[in-house]
């Protein structure tokens, strides 16, 4: 079986007069996540992962942080371009793990919108979608709230070696 393994990290800021948005759900919280695009930082943690397991470095080589075209940007719309990647379309999602590292806005309300997001994006069942959180108990940065980090893993597998498998199940 071709099969391929990525993990990701990312760290964003909080700032006023941004909003919260972790998965592609916006958290009502009076800051959000300082970035040039949206700040998505589980997102980009993601799409590291998804990039890293094919060697093609990470987001900021396919959306430069200076690229005004990348301004604001959803990222989960980014997801969905970092899939149509040519290196990355003959690739499927096995399954993917995020950890988000913030101490607020908990996080487990909302874990099975921020799971079913994901999975309707990556093409994959919800069921391959893990999304969990921890405080980090009050301490660095995360624990004195001044950002939020994540931390990401997925499993590929080749699209040919699926169809090859499936050819041989009777």
């Amino acid at each position: 079986m071709t099969i391929r393994i990525g993990q990701g990290f990312d760290v964003h800021r909080f700032a006023t007069g941004r909003k919260l948005i972790l998965c592609g759900e916006e958290f009502d919280h009076p800051r959000g996540l300082l970035g040039h695009s949206d700040a998505d930082v589980a997102v980009h943690a993601l799409m590291d992962a998804i990039l890293g397991a094919l060697a093609l470095g990470d987001i900021g080589r396919l959306f430069p942080d200076d690229d005004p075209a990348y301004l604001h940007a959803d990222s989960m719309k980014l997801l969905a371009t970092v899939l149509e990647h040519p290196e990355v379309t003959p690739w499927r999602i096995v399954n993917c793990d995020i950890t988000i590292l913030a101490q607020a806005p908990k996080l487990a309300p909302r874990r099975d919108r921020m799971r079913a997001n994901l999975a309707a994006v990556l093409h994959c069942d919800v069921n391959a979608v893990s999304v969990k959180a921890t405080t980090t108990e009050k301490l660095g940065f995360c624990g004195r709230e001044e950002g939020i980090a994540a931390m990401a893993v997925v499993l590929l597998t080749h699209a040919a070696t699926e169809a090859r498998e499936n050819s041989l199940r009777p």
